[in-house]
């Protein structure tokens, strides 16, 4: 039974007569006849009693009205669905970004972006620089964040937008010897025990680079996949965690610097990349261009520290170690 003689099927259940049936649906009543006849034929059912002009349906009749209008529920319902999404503004939408973007982010911008698409579903893939790339190939994600130079994306396969730049910070607990400064030279954390990023992470990449660059020989004493493992570090005086400016660090109590080369800025572009061989939904063009605009708001998370925040907040640790009590003489 296909769509056509299951509405046919119905139509006449419901108004008795082939002759209101041929209106309804705008056919000859002799070629709505022979439908009937061809549709039981087919079935090897008998789905009509025809008492006088009426036609009345048999117990078998009876049995396939359920199904029947349970059909025509489905058939409305996909084109109800594809209107939908031809206007653009249902679907699914899969993205993929590292931790910290979807930690520091992805964790608001998701409101301001569901009050404009209430009906677009969002599935998030967390993963790093070359798994982010990765899933972008297999079509895994629509949407895929990521550091400009952190992975080669092949322009003829590949669209991106940028959202901003990444300064690489270092974060400390304030009694490490980092300087006066909001900034430090990267070739001056040459004697002190880092606290990095797992190669896998675009933005490690961009502060290995930086150190060739700069001719520093890291000392590295913990390579993570957790961001907040190597602040948790830092703030016990554990070592200097490099760690991306769009990382959330209020939690904990830290100083924090940018890194200069040559006093110039350490940052990197930032970017959401597409397959331009599958083509977007609008509802996807739309992410990509709101999220930009988020992010010039907020960006950046963290911000070095002011020099004056960061001598306070050394007096205050200070002030919480306990003096050694003085000996009686006897």
């Amino acid at each position: 039974m296909n769509f056509q003689q299951a509405l046919t099927f119905l139509t006449v259940a419901e108004l008795g007569t082939v002759s209101k049936a041929a209106l309804r649906l705008r056919v000859a009543q002799p070629a709505l006849s022979r439908q009937i006849i061809g549709l039981e034929r087919e079935l090897g059912l008998q789905l009509f009693d025809r008492v006088g002009r009426r036609l009345l349906l048999t117990g078998e009749g009876e049995q396939l009205i359920a199904g029947c209008r349970l059909l025509l529920n489905s058939v409305n319902s996909l084109k109800e669905q594809a209107q939908l999404l031809r206007q653009g503004d249902t679907g699914v939408l899969r993205i993929a970004g590292s931790p910290q973007h979807i930690e520091s982010v992805l964790s608001k911008f998701l409101h301001r972006y569901a009050e404009r698409y209430p009906r677009v579903e969002i599935r998030i893939r967390e993963g790093t620089g070359s798994e982010i790339l990765a899933m972008l190939e297999r079509g895994e994600v629509h949407l895929g964040q990521n550091l400009l130079h952190a992975v080669r994306l092949n322009e003829q396969h590949f669209g991106s937008l940028p959202l901003g730049s990444v300064q690489l910070l270092a974060a400390c607990h304030p009694s490490m010897p980092l300087g006066p400064r909001r900034t430090i030279e990267i070739a001056d954390l040459a004697e002190l025990p880092l606290l990095l990023l797992d190669s896998g992470f675009g933005f490690r990449r961009a502060f290995d680079a930086a150190s060739r660059m700069a001719g520093l020989k890291p000392k590295v004493m913990l390579e993570s996949r957790s961001p907040h493992t190597l602040l948790a570090l830092a703030e016990a005086g554990h070592g200097v965690a490099i760690v991306p400016s769009q990382l959330q660090c209020w939690r904990y109590e830290l100083r924090i610097v940018g890194l200069t080369h040559r006093r110039r800025v350490l940052q990197e572009p930032l970017t959401i990349s597409w397959d331009k061989r599958r083509p977007l939904p609008r509802f996807a063009t739309d992410y990509c261009a709101m999220l930009a605009a988020h992010m010039r708001e907020t960006f950046p998370i963290t911000r070095p520290t002011e020099p004056a925040a960061a001598k306070a907040s050394v007096r205050t640790r200070a002030r919480r170690v306990p003096r050694k009590a003085k000996s009686s003489g006897g």
